[in-house]
């Protein structure tokens, strides 16, 4: 799975591919509905591949999370029902045991797991890890 070039951009839903860089820009294209458009730096665009999730230990990539819930759904879409905090959190314990519960909120959880299922749904989710050479070692602070 390769996440370096999905991205997510503050404000806008759906998750976004990058096609190319420009100077003071990113020309993306939505997988929702494949439309093309610049995004620039000041409208929080962040690459799937430098997010992770808070653990009690040390942090977790996202890849890892997504990984975990492509094994316990066996490649499939995520069911769990997003207006059931409860739910979620038990889901979330069950990909994740060791996850921060003070510092992943609910709405993290619902997040994570409807960028899981879009990525699913494009098929852009596997069980291949990424390339030992190419692993970053940035973690969320």
């Amino acid at each position: 799975m390769d996440l370096s070039k999905v991205l997510s951009i503050t404000g806008k839903g759906g998750l976004f591919l990058l096609v190319s860089k420009g100077n003071n820009c990113f020309i993306v294209e939505s997988l929702e509905d494949g439309k093309r458009f610049p995004a620039f730096s000041h409208d929080g665009v962040a690459n799937l591949e430098n997010i992770s999730i808070f653990a009690e230990d040390e942090d977790v990539t996202l890849q890892s999370v997504f990984q975990s819930i492509y094994k316990k759904e066996n490649g499939g879409m995520c069911n769990v029902k997003l207006n059931d905090n409860n739910a979620l959190k038990a889901y979330f314990a069950e990909v994740l045991p060791n996850y921060d519960r003070e510092r992943v909120y609910v709405s993290n959880i619902k997040k994570v797991i409807a960028w899981y299922n879009i990525l699913v749904e494009h098929k852009l989710v596997d069980l291949e890890e990424a390339p030992k050479g190419e692993e970053k070692t940035e973690s969320a602070e």
